[in-house]
């Protein structure tokens, strides 16, 4: 064998490395979530998101809920009999309001009992669809988020605020065009939300429940950790299985050249001595 064929044999290897680790780790999970389904009882829906970053020019994208998972999600619902259980597993930063709400209210109506399931977090559209689900099972550090509805690039509820602080003839046409819309989308929000919680809770909480998660009270990032969940009512519990560990451990974020968090793979215990 010749220098020049070895250079290729070694080039091929290389080029097919990332499709074949892909491969090994779409096997994994696959045999994780049957795994979860056969201990469960359950179909298992995952809704990921992994910040990602181009092949070519190497700029770091974040992926969000969009048509398409809505898409993926009700086709996952529809292929589920009415008396099997849903298990759906979040990890996101949230996403479009139209296809958050799609999802959430799919499983609203799903006739079986569905859990979520959040390892780290589930912001804005994935608040929304834990929503949703009739029990939610959050790790002691995952974080849910607020659900109010932003208008471009800011909070409707602020510019509602806005408007009502200063005199109108203070308020240009856009500004005011911005007020009537974000004004439109509490109440929209409002709505949903009703929709969703329906059932769950007395009216009197479903209220207090919308005003707080929906109406403007925090800024739309505030995290909402496990207490304050447990605080305002949500059905929350620590109870998350270990299979779902080791599932978001098969979604590695891509590699960096210099790793910003190290440590050694293994359980530490304390040493006696």
């Amino acid at each position: 064998m010749s220098f020049f064929d070895l250079f290729w044999i070694l080039f091929l290897a290389l080029a097919i490395q990332p499709f074949l680790r892909q491969k090994f780790l779409e096997i994994a999970r696959q045999k994780t979530i049957e795994k979860i389904e056969k201990k469960r009882g359950s179909r298992v829906i995952l809704l990921v998101h992994r910040q990602e970053t181009m092949s070519f020019l190497g700029f770091p994208l974040m992926k969000y809920i969009d048509i398409n998972d809505s898409e993926e999600v009700i086709r996952a619902i529809h292929l589920t009999d009415k008396d099997v259980p849903i298990d759906i597993i979040l990890h996101t930063p949230g996403g479009l309001v139209l296809a958050s709400l799609q999802i959430a209210l799919a499983i609203k109506k799903h006739p079986a009992k569905v859990t979520a399931f959040v390892p780290h977090y589930a912001m804005s559209g994935g608040t929304l669809i834990a929503l949703a689900c009739d029990e939610i099972v959050m790790d002691e550090h995952a974080v849910l988020g607020p659900v109010d509805p932003q208008v471009g690039q800011y909070p409707a509820a602020s510019i509602l605020r806005v408007v009502k602080k200063k005199p109108i003839e203070h308020i240009d046409d856009q500004t005011l065009i911005l007020a009537d819309v974000a004004e439109k989308a509490l109440n929209q929000m409002k709505e949903n939300l009703k929709i969703i919680l329906e059932g769950k809770f007395p009216p009197e909480k479903i209220e207090q429940i919308i005003e707080i998660l929906s109406q403007g009270h925090f800024t739309h990032d505030h995290p909402i950790t496990f207490e304050e969940a447990k605080k305002l009512g949500l059905p929350v519990n620590k109870n998350m299985p270990v299979e779902v560990y080791q599932l978001m451990k098969l979604f590695p974020q891509p590699l960096r050249s210099t790793p910003s968090v190290e440590y050694i793979p293994l359980p530490k215990k304390k040493i006696n001595s």
